[in-house]
């Protein structure tokens, strides 16, 4: 499954994953592989997911550019002030606002 997490400033990350939970309008949810068709608003709240085979590119606030890292199994958490999800075809696009935090455990 491939995620691309897009703020209006920045992309912040991009890659495959084998699941991320976010903080929907109506409580917290898990996607996973071949879940249904959806489009969520999102709650500020916190968005972790966990990284797949293959490499990603995710936004080091250090450098202020992406980097492209392989590091399978790892969990990514940050912190949203709100926004959009949409789930198609295994494919997950997160437009947020007010990324805070971003830390990879």
């Amino acid at each position: 499954m491939t995620i691309t997490v897009l703020t209006p400033d920045r992309q912040i990350f991009k890659g495959e994953i084998t699941s991320v939970k976010v903080p929907g309008t109506l409580g917290e949810f898990q996607v996973l592989k071949n879940h249904a068709p959806i489009v969520s608003s999102l709650e500020p709240g916190k968005v972790t997911l966990v990284t797949a085979d293959g490499e990603h590119r995710i936004f080091n606030e250090e450098i202020g550019a992406l980097e492209t890292v392989i590091d399978p199994g790892k969990k990514v958490t940050f912190q949203i002030g709100g926004g959009f999800v949409e789930v198609l075809n295994n494919e997950v696009s997160l437009l947020v606002r007010g990324v805070k935090a971003l830390a990879k455990v």
